[in-house]
């Protein structure tokens, strides 16, 4: 089975990643790389996608990343029905809502010391 993932490149603290079409047979990090079929960088929102060749291992079957899924879609890569989108309206629950600063309540300012 092919998947479609983001490889990380860059320096520490400045990513940037290549859209690989990797073998996942084993682990899903370490299969071989057949193809790159792009690249992304997350600081400026640039992506350089082959939308041909990425149509074509969407067409024999490769699993995208829901990353990838995204970017493919900005793209304009035609996705196979298959393919589950994540919904962009979806949002992190909040653990404890309570112990957030804007629902503390308010602390009143200190008095004025009277003049002595």
């Amino acid at each position: 089975m092919l998947a479609i993932r983001l490889q990380r490149l860059g320096r520490k603290g400045y990513p940037v990643y290549r859209l690989a079409v990797q073998e996942a047979h084993r682990h899903p990090s370490s299969g071989r790389v057949v193809a790159y079929v792009g690249s992304y960088n997350p600081h400026t929102k640039e992506s350089n996608i082959q939308a041909e060749l990425a149509q074509k291992y969407l067409d024999n079957g490769a699993q995208p990343t829901p990353r990838v899924v995204k970017l493919l879609k900005e793209a304009g890569v035609k996705l196979p029905k298959w393919i589950k989108e994540v919904a962009a309206d979806k949002h992190k629950a909040i653990r404890n809502p309570e112990k957030l600063r804007k629902n503390q309540p308010k602390e009143e300012a200190p008095a004025e010391v009277a003049a002595e």
